[in-house]
């Protein structure tokens, strides 16, 4: 069962006082988090502060030390086969030999069991769906290793979505395309909200100022959780710094002297 905000909006997501630990590495300790039903909430903070760690939690792909994950209330294994997750283009092998229409039927795998699985009419309906409305169905028969960043990305949406997700997780989803490939994306993802609770990871902040609902600011631990509104203090909080921008694959950019200690600004 769902539970409920103090809003009357029922909570897709709960987390309460969950720590990760890799070895010796704390990647998260004590968040405590609520992501109501569809929210479009992003996910931001400096490189290695937990959260791909956060979004994996909630998928049920690593073990929390302690604390607890419920999801549409159950436990994240329940709940998987209602998620649909979009990994880093950097986990993608793009030398593997697949097309996109089997990089997408292999999204229809989730939750089933056997190691030879033969993909029914079903399966290829739902797949056509999502190659049209994610307009790359002219590349059904093209290999990955061929795509555009802009062109994969949209295939690792499609794959994630012929689950028929309830929820929706992004990891970076817009890292290595240009500015209106990555606009597109977030039109898309505008338009799937409509439908679905979507979590994703982020970096741009032209989608935290135009398109999320709201944002979680996580440095292991949560600092704020509300609308998108990034203020100086803010983001001195969470960064240990006043930042100009934050991009891909760079922390942030230093706008004023500061402590020296924190050598992630």
């Amino acid at each position: 069962m769902l539970s409920q905000n103090s809003d009357g909006s029922q909570s897709a997501i709960v987390i309460q006082n969950l720590t990760v630990q890799y070895g010796n590495i704390l990647a998260l300790q004590d968040v405590d988090l609520q992501i109501a039903s569809g929210d479009f909430v992003g996910i931001i903070g400096p490189n290695g502060s937990g959260k791909t760690s956060l979004l994996k939690s909630i998928l049920g792909l690593v073990k929390p030390k302690s604390g607890h994950v419920s999801v549409l209330g159950m436990s994240p294994q329940e709940a998987r086969s209602q998620m649909g997750y979009v990994p880093q283009t950097t986990n993608i092998d793009r030398e593997f030999p697949i097309t996109v229409r089997e990089a997408v039927l292999m999204g229809r795998l989730v939750g089933r069991t056997g190691l030879f699985h033969r993909y029914d009419q079903a399966d290829h309906t739902v797949v056509a769906h999502y190659l049209r409305r994610l307009e790359i169905n002219e590349l059904t028969d093209r290999q990955i290793g061929q795509l555009s960043g802009g062109q994969l990305k949209r295939v690792l949406i499609a794959r994630a979505l012929v689950v028929e997700p309830r929820i929706l997780l992004l990891d970076e989803p817009t890292a290595g395309v240009d500015a209106h490939s990555s606009s597109e994306i977030y039109e898309l993802l505008r338009d799937l909200n409509q439908s679905m609770t979507i979590v994703i990871v982020t970096h741009d902040t032209m989608a935290v100022s135009s398109y999320l609902k709201s944002i979680a600011c996580i440095n292991q631990n949560i600092f704020y959780h509300g609308g998108p509104n990034l203020s100086s203090d803010l983001i001195m909080k969470v960064y240990g710094c006043p930042v100009e921008l934050i991009a891909h694959g760079v922390p942030h950019r230093v706008l004023e002297q500061h402590d020296q200690g924190d050598l992630r600004c």
